[in-house]
């Protein structure tokens, strides 16, 4: 190596959690002896941390690299080293069609593919130097739901949660070094803790407890979903312990499944007054036919229902949501009743997407079977439109303290 260190940047697309992931990435390049540097044209290396949760995203990877070869070769510098990580590349190692990976192949064949399971949690954070008092931390990754639209099993992988030693030690260093406020990342923090509490009601049975970090000894919460029990869970403890953690002062999570909200969940939030009243939500949509084919295990009135509860025992509580337009099948008195279910629950932001096919899920796996993306592009920006003004534009004036807000959407690029 010379005596002026390789250089890298990073750009990432997506949501927090790839924020979040970036973060590590930043010290896996430098523990290799590797520089970050702010200008991509410059740098000897360019790492994109990828995001494909809609066929606009992806896209947008496959024209940043177009552009920034092309703005290199226009100034005469020589091209860079590109690495891709994030979840294209997860998709393209587990979707089963092997389509993502074809693709791959042929538009982008000279770029380097870093799994990001290769940055693990060894790497400490290195947080963003302008975001001195709140800190994302990484709880779980990966989804075990497989949502009909949604190529984030195949992204991320099968869910894995960090252990609970782990993450309250993370954020007692955070409280050490000047953060006071932390957001809990997860594709599904509700679940936190299943994976490890399933295996140990395997080898001990039922009546199996779990011991905290510090040394008290507990009953999982079972989360009960259509008159049955569905999992096992950690996280209103995990929840409860981060929040009163000397030096907190507030705690936000996302993202959060309907089906696994229970009310011990509640109940934490409830007493608990350093976690944020703003709660993210997905309802995806507000027809019970729409929800059903998007195997989402909820109906409208049991989302309202929850919402609903949510309301009475957590005063001053605001919801924000994830909203899909477009799906397959999706009527127009579909869409009238995620019109109506947005003014009953009053959402005060919600980040509405037009619904585009994923490879490898089973909206496009079924095509033939009721899932055919028939929706024209103007309809479903229509539909966008609406909603859009319904919930955003009307909320657009509101003074609102909750800074996590600005804070998401500051981090979601694509």
């Amino acid at each position: 190596m010379t005596n002026t260190p390789t250089t890298f940047f990073i750009k990432t697309f997506g949501c927090q959690q790839n924020v979040a992931d970036s973060e590590r990435v930043v010290t896996y390049y430098r523990a290799r002896g590797f520089e970050p540097c702010n200008n991509p044209e410059t740098a000897d290396i360019v790492v994109l941390n990828s995001c494909m949760v809609r066929d606009m995203a992806e896209e947008r990877v496959y024209g940043y690299i177009r552009n920034l070869q092309k703005a290199r070769a226009t100034a005469g510098r020589p091209q860079p080293h590109i690495v891709l990580t994030g979840c294209i590349v997860g998709a393209a190692a587990r979707e089963p069609s092997g389509m993502l990976a074809r693709k791959l192949k042929k538009r982008i064949p000279h770029v380097e593919l870093l799994p990001i399971e290769e940055v693990g949690f060894e790497y400490v954070p290195e947080r963003t130097p302008n975001d001195t008092k709140h800190a994302w931390v990484v709880i779980s990754h990966g989804c075990n739901n497989y949502c009909a639209f949604c190529i984030v099993p195949f992204a991320r992988g099968r869910e894995v949660s960090r252990p609970y030693a782990d993450i309250m030690a993370e954020v007692r260093q955070l409280v050490r070094d000047g953060y006071t406020s932390v957001t809990l990342l997860g594709q599904n923090v509700n679940s936190y803790g299943a994976d490890f509490l399933l295996e140990t009601k395997r080898t001990e049975g039922d009546g199996a407890r779990y011991t905290l970090p510090d040394g008290r000894s507990v009953a999982p919460v079972w989360v009960t979903h259509l008159g049955r029990t569905r999992i096992p869970t950690l996280f209103p403890y995990l929840l409860e312990d981060v929040a009163r953690t000397p030096g907190i002062e507030k705690v936000t999570f996302t993202s959060s499944n309907p089906w696994d909200f229970s009310d011990e969940l509640i109940d934490v939030i409830a007493r608990t007054p350093t976690i944020d009243r703003l709660l993210h939500l997905p309802v995806q949509s507000g027809s019970t036919k729409i929800l059903k084919k998007m195997n989402r295990w909820y109906t409208r009135e049991e989302y309202i229902a929850l919402t609903d509860k949510i309301k009475e025992r957590v005063p001053g509580v605001q919801f924000i949501t994830d909203i899909i337009v477009g799906f397959p099948g999706e009527t127009e008195e579909d869409f009238r009743q995620t019109v109506d279910l947005a003014e009953r629950v009053g959402f005060v932001k919600a980040f509405i997407a037009c619904y585009s096919p994923r490879p490898g899920t089973s909206a496009t796996r079924n095509i033939g079977g009721g899932m055919e993306d028939t929706i024209p592009w103007e309809e479903k920006k229509r539909r966008f439109h609406i909603l859009n003004d319904i919930i955003n534009r009307a909320n657009a004036g509101v003074a609102r303290t909750q800074d996590w807000i600005a804070t998401r959407e500051q981090h979601r690029v694509a």
